[in-house]
């Protein structure tokens, strides 16, 4: 309030001041007078008013509603950083799930390659053994038949030289030997 005093008292005391030659300082004519008169009743009655005061009111309202808004702002971006760190997490999981799939893929791959792999061999042991044993059985089959054609081919060369060498005594006597043979093996 002395300040205000004083910036009066300095407007007053100005060369601006003058008063109107020929009239009085103290003057409805001194124009400067009167603005000054008009605006010290201007301050006073806001003051009275309490407008400074409201003012500083209105003033402080709107720095608790930034300050809040900065606040809001400080925490919405504190969470943004959390979810941004959380998807950053999460992408990693994701990353290293999928790299262990392929990883396992790779070696079902490797194990399912190897197996099949197994199975062939053993596959085609066993057909090459089935196979062998083909081929010896067709070779005992045909030896048993070169046999059989051979016995075939003896008796009948031995049944054609007997035929030509045998006469009816010599018959009588070997039918006779085969009899008494067959009696005693039998009894």
């Amino acid at each position: 309030m002395m300040l205000r005093l004083a910036a009066i008292a300095m407007l007053l005391a100005s060369p601006a001041l003058a008063a109107v030659e020929g009239k009085p300082f103290f003057s409805l004519y001194n124009t400067d007078l009167i603005v000054l008169a008009a605006f010290t009743v201007f301050i006073g009655i806001l003051i009275y008013a309490k407008v400074p005061g409201k003012l500083g009111d209105l003033l402080d309202q709107r720095s608790a509603t930034i300050k809040a808004e900065l606040e809001e702002a400080r925490r919405l971006r504190e969470e943004a950083l959390e979810l941004h760190a959380s998807f950053e997490r999460k992408q990693a999981e994701v990353k290293a799930e999928a790299a262990r799939i392929v990883e396992k893929a790779k070696a079902d791959a490797q194990l399912a390659a190897e197996q099949t792999k197994a199975e062939i061999e053993a596959s085609i042991t066993r057909r090459l053994k089935a196979a062998e044993d083909q081929i010896a059985s067709a070779e005992a089959g045909a030896i048993r038949q070169v046999r059989d054609k051979a016995t075939e081919v003896a008796i009948a060369a031995a049944g054609t030289v007997i035929a030509k060498n045998m006469d009816d005594a010599r018959s009588d006597a070997l039918i006779a030997d085969a009899i008494k043979a067959v009696n005693e093996r039998l009894h």
